[in-house]
C-alpha cells in the first residue's frame, strides 16, 4: 500500500507581482510574504515538515488516524480564523484516500497521502490556466470540491454503464453461473463506496457553507455542489434499485433453472416406474405364475413396458408437461 501513496511532495502556490508561481521548497516561506500564498499542497511529507508548517503558520495538521475519524466533529472544525474539513477522496479502484483542508486566513493548506488524485492535478491546471479566479484559498479549495464531484458523476456513469452490461447477461437461465452473482455482489460494495464518498462530501460542503468565514460570492457555487451532490445521491440509490432487481433476477433464474433439472429426473422417474412395476412383477419367484409358461410371455411383458412408458409421454405432453 506504501508504493501507492507516490512521493513526498510539497508544493507552495504563491502570486508575485500578480503572476501565479509554484515552488517546491519550505524555506520560501521566509522570503515571500505569507499573504501571497494561496495553497500549499502537502502529499506524503515527513513529519518534521509538517511540524515545520505548524510552528510557522499557527495550525494544527491532524494526524492520518484523525484524519479517517468518522465523527462529524473530527471531521470539521471551526475556530475564529481557522476551518479543518476532512473529506473522502476515491480512486479508480474506488479505494477511499481522506484529504484534509485546513483555510485560515484566505489560505488553504491541503494534507494527503497519495498522488493519484486527479481532481488535484485538474485544479492545478485550471489554477495556472485563469490565476485571476483563484485569488484566495476558499477559492482553490470550492475549485476542488467542484472538480471531484465532476469525477464522482464520472464514477457513477461507469457504475451505471457495468449494471447495464450486466443486465445484459442475464438473459436465459442456461448462462447463469456463481461468476454473476459475484460481479453484483462486487457491484454493490463499488456503488456502496460511492454512496459513502458522496454523502460524506454532502455533510463537509452543508458545514462550510454555515461558516461566516467563507467568502459570500463562494456561497452559491457551494449551494450549487450541494444540488449536484443531491442529484448523485438520487442516480446512486437507483443504481442500488437496480442491483438488487438484478440478484432478485439471477435467484429467480436460478430457480428456474433447478426447477427444470427436478422437472427432467421427475419425468424421467415417472415414465420409468411402470415399466419398473411390470419387470419387478415378472421377476418374482413364485412357483406359481402362469405366465411363466406363456410361450410369449417375454415378448408381451417387454412391449407392456415400451407401451406403458409411451402413453405416460404421450399423456404428458397433452398435459403440457414436456
Amino acid at each position: 500500500m506504501e508504493e501507492s501513496k507516490g512521493i513526498q511532495q510539497v508544493r507552495l502556490f504563491y502570486f508575485d507581482n500578480g503572476r501565479l508561481k509554484i515552488a517546491r521548497d519550505i524555506a520560501i516561506l521566509k522570503e515571500v510574504p505569507l499573504n501571497n500564498f494561496v495553497w500549499i499542497d502537502l502529499n506524503h511529507v515527513a513529519p518534521d515538515t509538517e511540524s515545520q508548517l505548524e510552528q510557522f503558520l499557527k495550525i494544527y495538521i491532524q494526524e492520518e488516524e484523525e484524519m479517517e475519524e468518522i465523527e462529524m466533529s473530527s471531521r470539521f472544525i471551526e475556530t475564529d480564523d481557522t476551518l479543518v474539513a476532512n473529506a473522502s477522496f476515491l480512486l479508480d479502484t474506488y479505494e477511499k484516500e481522506t484529504v484534509s483542508f485546513i483555510l485560515k486566513n484566505g489560505l488553504l493548506i491541503s494534507v494527503r497521502e497519495n498522488d493519484y488524485l486527479k481532481s488535484f492535478n485538474d485544479t492545478v491546471k485550471k489554477l495556472f490556466a485563469n490565476p485571476k479566479s483563484y485569488p484566495t484559498g476558499f477559492h482553490i479549495f470550492v475549485a476542488l470540491l467542484e472538480t471531484r464531484v465532476e469525477y464522482d458523476a464520472d464514477m457513477i456513469e461507469d457504475a451505471t454503464s457495468a449494471i447495464t452490461q450486466l443486465s445484459q447477461t442475464l438473459t436465459v437461465a442456461e448462462d447463469v453461473d456463481e461468476d454473476v452473482l459475484l460481479e453484483i455482489k462486487n457491484m454493490q460494495e463499488r456503488v456502496m463506496h460511492l454512496r459513502e464518498n458522496v454523502v460524506d462530501k454532502h455533510r463537509v460542503v452543508s458545514s462550510i457553507l454555515r461558516s461566516d468565514l467563507v467568502p459570500e460570492d463562494l456561497k452559491p457555487r457551494l449551494n450549487m455542489v450541494i444540488k449536484d451532490i443531491n442529484s448523485l445521491v438520487e442516480h446512486i440509490k437507483f443504481g442500488f434499485d437496480r442491483l438488487d432487481y438484478l440478484q432478485d433476477t439471477f435467484l429467480g433464474l436460478v430457480n428456474i433453472e433447478q426447477n427444470k433439472i427436478i422437472k427432467i429426473f421427475t419425468l424421467v422417474s415417472v415414465i420409468f416406474t411402470p415399466p419398473t412395476l411390470i419387470a419387478s412383477i415378472y421377476g418374482m419367484n413364485f412357483e406359481f405364475m402362469p405366465e411363466l409358461h406363456w410361450r410369449y410371455g417375454y415378448l408381451i411383458a417387454v412391449i407392456s413396458m415400451v407401451v406403458v412408458s409411451i402413453g405416460v409421454v404421450v399423456w404428458f405432453k397433452k398435459k403440457n408437461w414436456l
